[in-house]
């Protein structure tokens, strides 16, 4: 075989080796991006979604103490946020959630409570029947941390 085969053999599979290296390395950083996107956008969505539940399930809540007449529309709404939890999130925080509706609506079903009272619970240490986020705020933080490590 010729000198010059061999060269341009050695020339032409060393070409083909660094075009299949770039090739290569190009295709892991554009995954590894779109992934990173990817967990972005998701806990992006679930931090909205538990920062909406949580507003109107404290609303719901404070008015469930107070009057008797509840808010359907409000109660409805947050069936609609623990409905979307169930696709998005884990069984546990789903599960805190339908906690945090249940206690909701028994407080409609509990004689009212005075500011007077609630304080006297406070100083009991009775933090679960006056805080039912409680629970739900740290299932929703250790879901989200999975994400921010991802």
């Amino acid at each position: 075989m010729d000198i010059a085969y061999i060269s341009a053999a050695s020339a032409l599979a060393g070409s083909v080796v660094g075009g299949f290296t770039t090739g290569l390395t190009t295709w892991i950083s554009q995954r590894v991006q779109a992934r990173s996107a990817f967990a972005a956008m998701e806990l992006s969505r679930r931090q909205e979604l538990f920062k909406e539940f949580i507003v109107v399930a404290s609303e719901t809540y404070g008015d469930a103490l107070v009057r008797s007449e509840p808010q359907i529309t409000k109660i409805v709404e947050l069936y609609a946020l623990t409905s979307r939890m169930r696709i998005l999130c884990s069984r546990q925080t789903v599960d805190c959630a339908d906690r945090v509706v249940s206690a909701t609506m028994d407080a409609y079903f509990a004689p009212n409570v005075t500011l007077r009272e609630l304080h006297e619970e406070l100083r009991r240490g009775a933090q679960k029947q006056i805080d039912p986020l409680r629970e739900f705020s740290e299932a929703a933080r250790n879901e989200l941390q999975l994400y921010r490590s991802a």
